[in-house]
């Protein structure tokens, strides 16, 4: 399996501490305007989904789906993860970068 840099980057940010993960604590992250960076697994509820969406739009704070659950939870060392924000502004925007890239690739390169 191909090492994917997004997860690798959030696996950077958490053992630098820079992230939050779990509901309670991604939405306590968000509300504080400590977060930089909101990330839901693409298997997320769609309640869940809708909720941190509206409370990012509301903030301006980007917002992206990215992996599922397993493999979101395993790269910041944890099991399982629904949630995470990253509470450090460079970090958060070298995986918005990484993110965006990988969109741009999927979308055959238009925008």
């Amino acid at each position: 399996m191909k090492p994917d840099s997004v997860l690798s980057m959030i696996g950077i940010a958490a053992r630098a501490g820079n992230v939050v993960s779990g509901e309670f604590s991604t939405e306590k992250a968000v509300k504080n305007r400590k977060a930089y960076l909101v990330i839901l697994a693409l298997d997320a509820s769609e309640n869940t989904k809708k909720h941190f969406s509206d409370m990012c739009a509301f903030r301006s704070l980007p917002y992206f789906e990215y992996a599922d659950k397993e493999r979101l939870g395993n790269c910041i060392g944890r099991e399982y993860r629904a949630s995470l924000a990253v509470t450090d502004a460079n970090l958060a925007g070298a995986i918005i970068k990484k993110i965006e890239k990988i969109e741009q690739l999927n979308n055959g390169g238009n925008r």
